[in-house]
Parts: C-alpha cells; sequence; structure tokens
C-alpha cells in the first residue's frame, strides 16, 4: 500500500492564446489503502490531476509524492488503467499481461507462465488466453487492461473513467471486480468518473472539482459499509448530496463563464 501527498501543486495552460488554470494551489493526502473518486464537470481539471499524479504531466508549480518520493515520471509501480483499454493489439490476453508481468523483479521463465495464468483467472479470462484484443468485447478489453495492470505488481493504481463507454450491466460487474480485487490486494486507487452513483459505490472518498481555476471544492467521506447496496436509503441520501455538490460547482462554473 501506498500513501500520495499533494503539495501545493499548480497547472497552466495556453489554449488559442487563451490562459487557463487547470489546477491552483491543490494540497491532499490520500491515505494507503484508500480508494478515492474525483468528480466534476468537464474541463474542471480532474484528469490532469490525475495524470500529474501518475507523472505523465508535471505540475507548474508544487509537487506530488508517493511514499515520501517525489512523482516525477511514470513508474511500474503505478499504473494507470484509461477507457480506451490501452492494450497492444498485437498481443493476445496473456501476451498482454505478460508484458507487465516481464517488467517485475521478482518473475523468471520458471514461474511467468504461473502468473499470467493466475492474472487471467482472476478476471476471468483464462478460457481467452490466445484471443487477440479485436476478438474480445469491450467489458472483455477492460478486464484485460485491469488484470495487466495489477499484473505489474503496483502500488497504486490510477483510472481515468474506466467503465465510461460499457453497458451498465457490464460496467456494474466490472466495478464489483475492481472494488473486490482492490480491496483484497489492499491497493491505493484514485479514480477520475462522471458516473455519480459508481463513485458513492465504490469510493471511501470522494474530491468534487470545479474549474476556473481548478481545485477541490468539496472533500468528502463515504460513510458506507462495503458491500454497497445500490437501493439503500443511506446510500440514495449520499448520492442525492453529492448531486447538490457538483451541481453548485458546475452552477459556479457557469456563473464564472457568465
Amino acid at each position: 500500500m501506498s500513501s500520495i501527498t499533494i503539495q501545493n501543486i499548480s497547472k497552466t495552460y495556453t489554449a488559442n492564446g487563451v490562459r487557463v488554470e487547470a489546477l491552483k494551489d491543490i494540497s491532499l493526502e490520500i491515505e494507503s489503502g484508500s480508494f478515492v473518486c474525483i468528480i466534476g464537470g468537464s474541463g474542471c481539471g480532474k484528469s490532469t490531476l490525475l495524470h500529474t499524479m501518475a507523472g505523465f504531466e508535471r505540475p507548474d508549480a508544487g509537487r506530488i509524492l508517493i511514499d515520501g518520493k517525489a512523482v516525477v515520471r511514470p513508474d511500474i509501480r503505478h499504473q494507470m488503467i484509461f477507457q480506451n483499454y490501452g492494450l497492444f493489439p498485437w498481443l493476445t490476453v496473456a501476451g498482454n499481461i505478460g508484458f507487465a508481468v516481464d517488467r517485475r523483479h521478482d518473475i523468471n521463465k520458471n514461474n511467468r507462465q504461473e502468473k499470467i495464468e493466475y492474472y487471467m483467472q482472476m478476471v476471468g479470462l483464462k478460457d481467452f488466453a490466445n484471443s487477440y484484443p479485436h476478438q474480445l468485447s469491450g467489458g472483455m478489453k477492460q478486464r484485460v487492461a485491469v488484470a495487466r495492470a495489477l499484473a505489474a505488481k503496483p502500488d497504486v493504481i490510477f483510472m481515468d473513467e474506466p467503465f465510461g463507454a460499457l453497458d451498465a450491466i457490464t460496467k456494474m460487474s466490472l466495478q464489483d471486480e475492481v472494488r473486490r480485487i482492490c480491496t483484497e490486494q489492499h491497493k491505493t486507487v484514485v479514480m477520475v468518473t462522471h458516473d455519480i452513483d459508481e463513485a458513492v459505490y465504490l469510493a471511501d472518498r470522494v474530491l468534487v472539482m470545479k474549474p476556473s481555476p481548478g481545485h477541490i471544492y468539496k472533500d468528502i467521506n463515504i460513510d458506507l459499509p462495503q458491500p454497497r447496496q445500490r437501493i439503500s436509503p443511506h446510500f440514495l441520501q449520499i448520492r442525492a448530496n453529492l448531486l447538490l455538490d457538483l451541481d453548485m460547482a458546475v452552477r459556479i462554473e457557469e456563473d464564472y463563464v457568465i
């Protein structure tokens, strides 16, 4: 497990000659083993914040620490799962997972295949070991992406709207699978989502962002035991409150634009 410390980070872009403050003076602590969701309207900086945590972007000011070490570039111990799967189309299911396994220092030729089979079995894809991504459904591709991320044995998993393109039933199934695996393996997870139900269902904590400049508008602990019931009164009340918070953040954005 790994903790994440964000210290006064800011990030500015220039688009069409206009200066945009994507992030401004954000400070945050994310505890080891926690599941954190980031929500907010389009353009509020949530993906920029996530990518900066993962080392794909550098802040203009401030710094991010994972286990006390500054993040300056992507790291095999900090895996990203994208909405578009990010699979290698020329590799099979086993090959995609094997790519991550081969980057570990605790793997040798004697246990390599065993590890690949372990992660395929974990996400229910052992029977599709020799299938290529174009032969898989969207949900199956995302399972491969999850398995590949876990196969790298990361301390932290970052997810950028990983279930956004899936149908409702597949999405709920994968939500359950990811939550179960990450809880069992004590992973620290930070996930960007537009889906309020998903945030309440998965997260220990939800960060609501607002733009202009991008910053944390609300930081909300989700006080619900696992496993969660999507139609329980407490769940629905938290969802309603979170929707109001998000609506207020969007209204603030609209007032700024006007």
